[in-house]
């Protein structure tokens, strides 16, 4: 696990470890509220290329703007969903090609060789074989450019017939044959998530139901009803979760164990 710094809070091995919050949204949230969001938040998400459900990306040209602010980076690379891998369509081919297209949009960004690039997969459950063969083969092929190879994905349980309990990150993970892939889950359960907060010691990633995880994003905007009734009041009237100080500007939040998830800082922070 990394650590940047030390400080009070949960301890680790003997060592006070300390944890920095971050949020990810899939617009850009504007120029002028990014001074206002560093006073929370210690890294943020970045888009290599159309989020989902956009025809645009509004990241593009950021980065050096959003690192002189301080922050450090969730970089991500949309993936494609399970109508676009099926046959006819060759999903290894596929997988070979959208690596290539986010290792040259990680470089045009700045991004310097060894930053790790998150494949975005939205579908969760266990991944069927077309979906598994496009993802590793992205993996494989990011990994040759230069790049390291991470994975944003539900760590929710879901109970299969027979009673069979998987979470996509297990399910991911148990298939990878020693492939290096670093976890960026999604469980916005309460408990164990904190629901809409932003404490000043955020939780451990691995306390999100999935030990291994690196990054756990814990609230999403809107809010899912069928996982938040536990923590409903931590979230605005209208189900999101809005930046302290920016009322209007929802965002999903996360914690890491390191203010700069992706490496992808080229200087120190600014604090």
């Amino acid at each position: 696990m990394w650590c940047e710094a030390f400080g009070q809070g949960a301890h680790e091995a003997g060592r006070a470890v300390h944890n920095y919050l971050g949020f990810d949204r899939n617009v850009y949230p504007g120029d002028e509220s990014l001074a206002e969001l560093r006073k929370t938040f210690s890294f943020a998400s970045y888009w290599l290329n159309n989020p989902p459900s956009e025809t645009s990306n509004g990241w593009r040209g950021k980065r050096q703007l959003i690192e002189a602010h301080g922050f450090g980076f969730l970089v991500l690379f949309n993936g494609r969903k399970y109508s676009e891998l099926k046959s006819p369509a060759d999903p290894v081919a596929l997988g070979k090609e959208d690596a290539q297209v986010a290792a040259q949009a990680a470089h045009a960004e700045g991004f310097k060789k060894n930053t790790i690039i998150f494949l975005d997969i939205e579908e969760g459950g266990r991944l069927l074989p077309e979906q598994r063969a496009y993802m590793y083969a992205w993996i494989d092929e990011l990994t040759a450019h230069g790049y390291r190879a991470g994975v944003y994905c539900s760590g929710i349980t879901v109970v299969k017939p027979g009673g069979v309990k998987i979470t996509t990150a297990d399910n991911i993970r148990a298939h990878a044959e020693r492939r290096a892939i670093t976890f960026w889950v999604s469980n916005d359960v309460c408990p164990p998530a904190p629901g809409c907060s932003f404490p000043r010691n955020p939780p451990l990633p691995s306390l999100s139901g999935s030990s291994y995880a690196r990054v756990w994003q814990f609230a999403q905007s809107p809010r899912r009803k069928e996982f938040t009734n536990a923590c409903a009041a931590s979230y605005n009237a209208d189900g999101n979760c809005y930046a302290p100080g920016l009322n209007n500007l929802f965002i999903d939040v996360d914690t890491a164990s390191t203010s700069d998830p992706s490496r992808g800082r080229t200087r120190l922070p600014s604090r």
